[in-house]
Order: structure tokens, then C-alpha cells, then sequence
């Protein structure tokens, strides 16, 4: 059953239930969604016939961009041959030959995957799996997980409380033990303006490594932080960051998983986030990039050192009692083998470098000047613009104002796509990584009207 444009607004209004919507506004009618019809490249369609350029890729997903028929017809031929089977103690190809293609392009020193369908469940499984290796090595009390605020980790209990943005723990009794948040690395809005980025990064170690020492080494486990933070504002890790944290959880022994849901596969010009900040990570989270969007997938990247505790922890216990239904789901699996390939096959992640640092660097010029943009940054093929009352004295906007939704929606009558990011006046990009510099040129000349027309008399 298919409806008409009319008759979709209106099933959607009466019937459907949105994540992240201002659902009484929704279902009176006061505000409305696009139904989207169809896609193509960077472009989407709505069922009303207008086209706009999707410079975020959905929800930082759609890599390869939109309409690849490669991932299509691995779908249907994949639905044809073998639908589904569960992967409790049984294999099909594509999860099996998937999980080869994952490890080949992984970090160093990681061993084996683990498949769910979302990020969110993906880091559900890293908190048990970080809860039984320390009960498989004799230390029960070491189970808190530190996380950062503005971090982004998933919207389920656990990972709703790893995650550090009000949005996903107002009236949701969250945050939950035994989750914990230190600070952000957010160089742009540090409360000391004389602090250098080397400084604010030692700041950041030592405030992590005060709250292991306050709250007991033995009871610390795990970290868990986005090489860049995504959602919480596209903010790139200040000089030397990512160095200075690992110290401090190597002297702790306490596990560092790298949650790249976003940055996996391409993203920032490398494979990996965790590559081109220079992680060790002994877990990696993975989702969005793993099939552009195009079937629900996730997984855990395990480290060589993590699974082993796994392998003496199921030779004590038995079997590992965790798992979903849907676990390696074939369907899905294929479609990550076509993402993945046609990912090397036309060369996203060197377009993700080199148009990406052309894209930062127009919209940079574009914008650095502006009386009303505190900060133009990003990495990769991810960027983000900050709005300021006062970029002399470093004012910012009453959050009553909404500058970032007003610019967002500006820039959408012009066609193009960006986000309002949450908790902050912030513009977000990250297109699919087949941007063209073309494209990219779009996107800033666009953004540019948005704002002045939004911030004219400001």
C-alpha cells in the first residue's frame, strides 16, 4: 500500500512515531516532516518533488552517497539466496568474509568482530564485554566507564547514560551507575581563554586522571570517546589530546574504546579515526560508514588483548551468554561487502582528505571574518560553524533564539542540508565523502546567505 503525498503527511502525523521530534508539536499538525521519495549521489528527493543537496549524509552515514546499485543488487541477490539465518554457532558468507575485509582495514592489534545493527547496540555490547573481561581476570570492583560530556555513544539506557548531551537524559532517569563524565575537549569553549591547546589537552588528562585516582584505579575500567565528537558539536581533539589521555589510561590500566561510528571507514581521509589521531584502541565501535546507511549494521572491533580474556572467560563459563536475533545478519552483511568495496573502488577516503581540506578551508574564508561565526573547524569530511552574539568578547546567543535552527532551516529554502547540532548554536557538515569540489563550492556559498540572512540586524 502506497499513498499519495497528501495521504502520507497525514498517516505520518496520526500514526508514525519519530525519534528525536517534537512529537506533540508533530501530531497537531503544528510542524511537519519531509517524506523523502528517492535519492541520488549527495541529492534526496521528497515525495513533493523538491530536491536538496544532503550535506550531512543522512545522519553522518550515507558514505558512498545515495542510489548505488552495487549495494542494491548485493541486497537482492543476498534476500534471494539466503534471507537469514542466526550466527549462534553457525556461519554464513557474507558476515564471515565482511569480518576479514573489517580486520584487514583495522588498526593494529585487533582480532575479531562482533555484529549487531546499531551503534547504540554496539557500545551495549562493549560495556558487557568490558564487565566480563574484568571479571574473567579476578577484579569484579573494576567496572565504572568514564565518558565525556558532549560525547555521543547511543540512546539506549547504558549507552543514553555514555552519552554526555541533556537531550538523552532529561526525564529519562539517566545518566545510570556506573557511568561517570569528565570534561569535553572543547578547545572553543574552554573557561580559561589564556590556555593554549597544549595546555586545555594536559588540563583534560589531569582532570581524567584526578577522577580515577578520587574514585579508585581498581574500580576505573574503561574509557570511551569519538577520536572527533560528532553530535555533541564536530569538535576536533585540541594538540596533543589524544597522547596525553592515553598515558593516563595506560597507567591505570583502564581500556580505551574508540567509538567510530561516525569516523569509521572514511570519514576523516583515513580508515579509521583512530589512525589519524594516533589511537591504540582495545575496543572500536563501528556503524554508520560500515554500509553507508544503506542496511542496519554495527559491530565491536575486539582487540587481540580482549579477546583472550573472552577465549579464558568461555573456556571457565561456557558459552558467552550474549547475542540478538538478528546478530551478522546476512542481508546486512552483504551491503557492508558492497559499501566496502565500492568504497575502495572509487577512492572515498583520498576524496574525504583532499576535498574535505578544501571544503574547510573555502568555508573558512567564507565565514572567519564573520562578526557572528566564533569558530569555523572540523577535520576530514566533517565540518561545523559557531555562532556568537559577540566574537570579541566571546558573548554567545541565548539558547531561547535558536540561531543554529534558524541558519539550519535558512539553508534548507536555499537546498542544501546541514544540522543544527544539540546544546550549542552550531551549524554541522559531514557530506557523503563522493563530494566534488563543485559541490562543496555549493554548499558554501549557500551556507553564506543563510547566515547573513539570518543574522543581518543582529
Amino acid at each position: 500500500m502506497r499513498g499519495s503525498s497528501n495521504e502520507l503527511t497525514a498517516w505520518d502525523r496520526d500514526h508514525f512515531f519519530h525519534p528525536w521530534t517534537l512529537v506533540g508539536a508533530h501530531a497537531r499538525g503544528d510542524i511537519s516532516t519531509r517524506v523523502i521519495g528517492r535519492g541520488e549521489g549527495i541529492y534526496i528527493t521528497d515525495t513533493c518533488g523538491r530536491t536538496s543537496l544532503d550535506a550531512f549524509a543522512g545522519l553522518f552515514c550515507v558514505n558512498v552517497g545515495y542510489g548505488r546499485q552495487k549495494i542494491a543488487e548485493a541486497i537482492a541477490e543476498q534476500a534471494k539466496e539466503l534471507a537469514y539465518y542466526h550466527a549462534s554457532g553457525h556461519g554464513t558468507e557474507a558476515p564471515i568474509t565482511l569480518s576479514k575485509m573489517i580486520i584487514d582495514r583495522a588498526p593494529k592489534g585487533m582480532s575479531r568482530v562482533y555484529f549487531g545493527l546499531s551503534g547504540s547496540d554496539a557500545n551495549e555490547t562493549n560495556i558487557k564485554l568490558i564487565w566480563y573481561y574484568n571479571n574473567v581476570l579476578g577484579r569484579p570492583a573494576k567496572k565504572k566507564i568514564i565518558s565525556r560530556w558532549r560525547g555521543y555513544h547511543g540512546s539506549s539506557v547504558m549507552t543514553g547514560s555514555l552519552t554526555g548531551l541533556e537531550l538523552y537524559h532529561n526525564a529519562f532517569d539517566l545518566p545510570r551507575a556506573p557511568i561517570l563524565h569528565t570534561e569535553a575537549p572543547y578547545y572553543f569553549r574552554r573557561a580559561d581563554r589564556s590556555m593554549s591547546e597544549e595546555q586545555f589537552a594536559q588540563a583534560c588528562a589531569d582532570k581524567l586522571e584526578e577522577m580515577i585516582v578520587a574514585e579508585g584505579p581498581d574500580t576505573v575500567a574503561a574509557f570511551i570517546g569519538e577520536p572527533i565528537l560528532g553530535a555533541g558539536g564536530i569538535v576536533p581533539p585540541p594538540a596533543g589530546y589524544w597522547q596525553k589521555i592515553q598515558g593516563v589510561l595506560k597507567k591505570y590500566d583502564v581500556l580505551l574504546v574508540a567509538d567510530e561510528v561516525v569516523t569509521g571507514f572514511g570519514r576523516l581521509g583515513t580508515m579509521f579515526g583512530s589512525d589519524h589521531y594516533g589511537l591504540e584502541p582495545d575496543l572500536i565501535t563501528i556503524s554508520k560508514g560500515l554500509t553507508s546507511g544503506y542496511a542496519p549494521l554495527s559491530g565491536v572491533i575486539v582487540s587481540h588483548k580482549v579477546w583472550q580474556a573472552l577465549v579464558k572467560g568461555s573456556d571457565q563459563l561456557g558459552a558467552i551468554g550474549h547475542g540478538w536475533t538478528s546478530s551478522a545478519h546476512p542481508i546486512c552483511a552483504a551491503a557492508g561487502i558492497a559499501n566496502l568495496e565500492l568504497i575502495d573502488e572509487m577512492g572515498l577516503v583520498s576524496n574525504a582528505r583532499h576535498t574535505g581540506a578544501y571544503f574547510r578551508a573555502e568555508l573558512a574564508r567564507a565565514l572567519d571574518s564573520h562578526r557572528h561565526v566564533g569558530e569555523v573547524r572540523g577535520d576530514g569530511l566533517m565540518a561545523a560553524v559557531e555562532f556568537v552574539k559577540d566574537r570579541d568578547d566571546h558573548v554567545f546567543f541565548e539558547p531561547s533564539q535558536k540561531v543554529g535552527l534558524q541558519v539550519a532551516a535558512a539553508l534548507l529554502n536555499r537546498g542544501v542540508i546541514g544540522r543544527a547540532m544539540p546544546q550549542a548554536d552550531i551549524l554541522g557538515f559531514a557530506p557523503p565523502l563522493c563530494l566534488t569540489k563543485e559541490e562543496a563550492d555549493i554548499i558554501v556559498q549557500k551556507t553564506t546567505d543563510a547566515i547573513n540572512s539570518v543574522l543581518a540586524n543582529s
